[in-house]
């Protein structure tokens, strides 16, 4: 005896297959009997696989998704189960609706003519006549330019501080160090520092007497900032033999 033949029905996707299943079988969109929905529905996909049709991957989703609700509708709670109908069946709905609005687009344009014309030049006017506050301009260019914006060279006003300031060198300072020393004999520390005009003056005095601490040509007598500065001499540190320092020529800029 030979099997039967049947022509299978060839579908847009899994959602089209449903619906014509629940069309075919007279069932209720809104309450779809899910035991009787995925017997039906993977029959149909077998009957598919059996004609050597090209099944899409959307199709076994489909049919794993059945199985799974069928499978959570046994559990004595159903929460779950009605939430994934719920879902399912909106899908459906949504899908029956839009299928027959682009059924319907599909009737009423039938039969229309399509015209078509020369081309044809028509003026433009290029002049732009809407109306905008200076910080918007502003605003509009610095988002336009972004990094090469900041990369624009400094204003004027960002040098005129510094050009204004005194330069000051270390070694003049050296100098007037051991004038002093030569003249009094010797120093106090403070005094000296606290006799500064400015920044640069104050660490151009602190420099020198650094440097001349270095080249041991000062000694440092006393504790804390109150002590003095005297010129050392042979007598001091007869076993000196280092050469002379060159004098420092560190210029130092507030």
């Amino acid at each position: 005896m030979e099997r039967p033949q049947y022509k299978t029905e060839v579908f847009e996707g899994p959602l089209d297959l449903l619906l014509f299943l629940i069309s075919k079988h007279k069932l209720n969109i809104n309450d779809i009997p899910i035991f009787e929905i995925v017997e039906q529905y993977t029959a149909y996909v077998r009957r598919m696989q059996e004609e050597n049709l090209d099944i899409a991957s959307e199709f076994l989703e489909m049919a794993a998704r059945l199985v799974y609700i069928k499978t959570v509708s046994l559990l004595p709670v159903q929460t779950e189960a009605e939430e994934l109908k719920r879902e399912l069946t909106g899908e459906l709905i949504e899908y029956r609706d839009m299928k027959a609005a682009a059924k319907k687009l599909g009737e009423n344009t039938k039969g229309f003519d399509l015209f078509t014309r020369e081309q044809s030049p028509f003026e433009r006017d290029m002049t732009y006549t809407r109306l905008h506050e200076p910080g918007e301009i502003l605003t509009a260019y610095v988002s336009a330019a972004g990094r090469n914006f900041r990369r624009l060279p400094p204003p004027i006003e960002s040098f005129r501080r510094i050009i204004a300031t005194k330069i000051i060198a270390v070694g003049e300072k050296i100098d007037d160090i051991l004038s002093r020393l030569e003249k009094k004999g010797r120093l106090t520390f403070r005094t000296y520092i606290l006799a500064a005009k400015s920044r640069s003056d104050l660490v151009a005095r602190f420099l020198a007497v650094l440097e001349l601490c270095k080249s041991r040509d000062i000694m440092i007598n006393g504790d804390g900032d109150d002590f003095e500065i005297v010129r050392r001499t042979a007598v001091d540190d007869p076993e000196d033999g280092s050469e002379e320092g060159e004098e420092e020529t560190e210029l130092v800029s507030e």
